[in-house]
């Protein structure tokens, strides 16, 4: 580990990422590796999750080269130091703010998008002229070794370096000093990053999780809203971190959203034959999610094929918030529903518990969607939506409060991967004698004037 890093270090010093050419030529290469090598990434993740070629690269690749080809377009206008106006106490001067990176990076991603959520960031971080080391997820094992494969053979260690392994290579990684650490991952985990950063000051995003509610209003559009709701919470087997974890409503809407709800999970017929599902990742996660499910109230759904790893779509209903489903995040194909008398006790519900990642509000109601989004913290969200508010890249992705820190995507990560470094530049033609000595009355009547004090 030390080596690796050294190497990257001396590299940085050099100052060749620097050079935005340079850059543009690293984020390109990386584009043409990944779709020049699509066949045995799509195999590799078939192995470990049994998730479709469609999928993968809808939900992993395809975000991941809207990244590097919008940091390619951008990246001179991200780069370029920007005009800022000079106050009067500085005249003669202009000011002026550059955009440095900060040096060694180090990224630990998730295992659950093991491709999108290890090289999203990879890519803020090159963009933005850092050297990178990356450490995916060990989980599913097939496509950490394909990364590592095809990264460590195709770039200079000294710039960009995959390494494998676990909890070990993980600890000796976060011993090391870093000029960025970015985490994707659980909360648990996000502490044991944070605590090894401050060891040595180091700056970190965390990109974290928590129970993200999906709120229905009175009037809501319930068809189309449970159609788009479905689709978010059981793509990647519920094994996402933005997923509605649970659904909100009205109580006099509860029967007939269930109703539907169940219908357009028959209707989309998952499975991962028909391309659209994958597998629980392992035997560890997958005995969790079944002590989660009561029997009793399962509305729809909750088969489990232990040896396939795989537990059916299942919606659960007569929940409530002391239930065991409702004390941490699911992360795996259950969907609780739980009902409200009125909206202020649902948002009073909510604020009892940590802030969510993300919120999902389905109304029609201006005054109420207004409500919701002025009332509750969260990360991001949408509104008759979920999920797909991470595909636009113009919206900074990230946390708040145990969600998480800092935030990506487009220029956003750019910036999270930057310094911006603040520089006043004086003229020497001239120079005021008010703030040198002797002091005196006169002086400080005009820097109080040239302030607007009175």
């Amino acid at each position: 580990m030390k080596e690796i890093l050294e190497k990257q270090r001396l590299f940085f010093n050099s100052n060749q990422t620097k050079d935005l050419n340079y850059r543009i030529e690293q984020l390109q290469r990386l584009k043409t590796l990944l779709l020049s090598n699509q066949n045995r990434l799509n195999e590799a993740i078939y192995t470990d999750f049994g998730k479709s070629p469609f999928e993968t690269f809808t939900n992993e690749f395809g975000l991941v080269f809207l990244d590097i080809d919008e940091a390619c377009s951008k990246l001179k206008k991200w780069a370029k130091r920007k005009r800022v106006r000079t106050n009067w106490v500085n005249f003669p001067a202009k000011s002026y703010i550059i955009p440095e990176p900060l040096g060694v990076s180090l990224i630990i991603g998730a295992w659950n998008y093991p491709y999108q959520l290890s090289l999203a960031p990879a890519i803020a971080a090159i963009a933005a002229g850092n050297t990178v080391i990356l450490k995916p997820s060990e989980l599913p094992s097939n496509t950490s070794k394909i990364l590592a494969e095809l990264i460590n053979n195709s770039f200079d260690p000294a710039f960009f370096q995959v390494v494998e392994g676990g909890i070990d290579e993980t600890t000796a990684l976060l011993e090391e000093r870093f000029d960025k650490i970015f985490f994707t991952g659980s909360s648990n985990v996000g502490r044991i990053v944070y605590q090894a950063a401050a060891k040595h000051l180091t700056p970190v995003t965390l990109e974290l999780g928590g129970k993200s509610p999906a709120i229905f209003t009175e009037g809501a559009k319930l068809k189309m809203g449970i159609k788009r709701l479905i689709w978010a919470k059981f793509l990647n087997s519920g094994q996402t971190c933005i997923a509605p974890d649970y659904v909100l409503l009205p109580k006099s809407m509860k029967d007939e959203f269930l109703r539907l709800a169940k219908e357009e999970i028959e209707q989309t017929s998952y499975s991962i034959e028909n391309g659209n599902y994958i597998q629980i990742i392992n035997d560890r996660n997958l005995e969790r999610l079944k002590r989660l499910i009561d029997p009793k109230k399962v509305y729809s759904g909750g088969e489990i094929l232990e040896k396939k790893r795989i537990i059916q779509p299942t919606l659960m209903h007569n929940v409530t918030f002391d239930d065991s489903i409702m004390q941490e995040e699911i992360f795996g194909p259950i969907l609780p529903v739980l009902t409200y008398d009125s909206l202020d006790e649902a948002i009073s519900e909510i604020k009892k518990r940590e802030k969510p990642l993300s919120c999902y509000v389905f109304t029609n109601d201006s005054s109420l969607k207004n409500k919701l989004l002025h009332e509750l913290s969260f990360g991001g969200g949408a509104v008759n939506e979920a999920i797909m508010h991470i595909s636009n890249s113009r919206l900074p992705f990230g946390g708040v409060g145990q969600s998480g820190m800092g935030s990506y995507h487009g220029e956003a990560g750019f910036r999270t991967f930057s310094h911006y470094k603040s520089i006043l530049e004086k003229a020497t033609w001239f120079e005021t004698k008010l703030k040198y000595s002797p002091y005196s009355e006169g002086k400080i009547k005009w820097i109080k004037r040239l302030m607007g004090v009175k």
